[in-house]
């Protein structure tokens, strides 16, 4: 779900003629050094922030960025947006592994179940993305699903099925329905179950509705909800405890981000779970739209967060990469 600040919507955006193939974008990264404005503070609780960029593109179908997941090498990425495209690319570092711009980035309309190619906003919102050893699953808002693509090529291709969500479908709320898909580490106690969190499906409690979709902890569980803020994505570390990145937005408060962990052992069905915050940040902080997080560890060890925000094609807002290194002491890599 995205919030919108002009009248301009993602839905015309999505208006993509059928058909329509990959798009390559020449992107224009403006570095940033510093995430608190006017501060070179990089420590942020157990946060180490490492860089970010800012990114403008050729063509005005980039925006509405969702979901991120990295491929090992911490460089090629791949990512869903909500007005129904998948986005690739390659992000360029130095040599400390700092991010200094993106290179090989293409947008490509997403296939529904039949085939074909749609510009239905309430079809193709996609919100959230995971990558399995056999599949890759997106997450849609409005119609309620998680589709299944073939890991070896899921642009160009229609989805194989889809997973059970669990969650009742008359729980999940038109515009605040599954923003989060995450798959656990094989050796952590999810045992490599896939995990869905809505962004505020809420049950009569007020706690968020997800569930574990396999595995033995398989099941509906609830993730307490701290207001003002909604979930927006979500992955898991090498040790499996789950990060959630949440949202918050009103005309008098503005834009607010935080980094939510929920250890992984608490995490089974019926459970009722609430983690620390990592990070808490506003518009004193280099933000916007913040939806989308992903989780990847580097050739020593390190683990990073890596972050995207849906500008949802406005002029008032920006599309940013942010990355923080988690601190070796907090990180639980194994």
């Amino acid at each position: 779900m995205a919030f919108v600040l002009t009248a301009t919507t993602t839905a015309t955006v999505a208006a993509t003629a059928a058909g329509a193939q990959e798009q390559p974008v020449t992107v224009t990264a403006r570095p940033i050094d510093a995430f608190q404005i006017g501060s070179t503070e990089t420590r942020f609780g157990d946060l180490e922030f490492v860089g970010g960029l800012e990114l403008t593109g050729s063509s005005r179908l980039l925006g509405a960025m969702s979901a991120i997941r990295l491929e090992e090498d911490r460089s090629r990425f791949l990512g869903v947006m909500d007005t129904g495209h998948w986005f690739k690319g390659r992000i360029v570092r130095d040599e400390a592994g700092v991010a200094q711009g993106i290179e090989d980035f293409t947008i490509t309309p997403m296939r529904t179940r039949g085939g074909d190619r749609s510009s239905a906003k309430w079809m193709v919102d996609a919100e959230g993305l995971a990558v399995r050893e056999d599949a890759v699953l997106v997450g849609f808002e409005r119609d309620h699903r998680i589709d299944l693509y073939p890991l070896a090529d899921p642009v160009a291709a229609s989805p194989m099925g889809s997973a059970p969500i669990l969650i009742p479908r008359h729980e999940l709320r038109s515009n605040r329905g599954l923003e989060t898909v995450a798959v656990a580490p094989q050796d952590s106690p999810l045992a490599g179950a896939t995990v869905a969190v809505s962004e505020r499906s809420i049950n009569g409690d007020g706690d968020i509705f997800a569930a574990v979709l396999d595995g033995p902890h398989k099941g509906v569980f609830f993730v307490r909800r701290q207001p003002p803020f909604d979930v927006t994505d979500g992955a898991f570390l090498p040790n499996g405890d789950l990060v959630l990145l949440e949202r918050r937005f009103s005309i008098s408060g503005g834009i607010g981000m935080r980094l939510r962990r929920i250890a992984g052992e608490t995490i089974r069905s019926g459970a009722r779970v609430d983690g620390s915050v990592l990070l808490d940040a506003d518009f004193g902080h280099q933000i916007d739209n913040m939806e989308g997080l992903d989780v990847s560890v580097d050739a020593t060890g390190n683990v990073y967060l890596t972050l995207v925000s849906d500008d949802n094609h406005s002029i008032l807002q920006r599309n940013l990469l942010l990355e923080f290194r988690l601190l070796a002491d907090e990180a639980g890599a194994k």
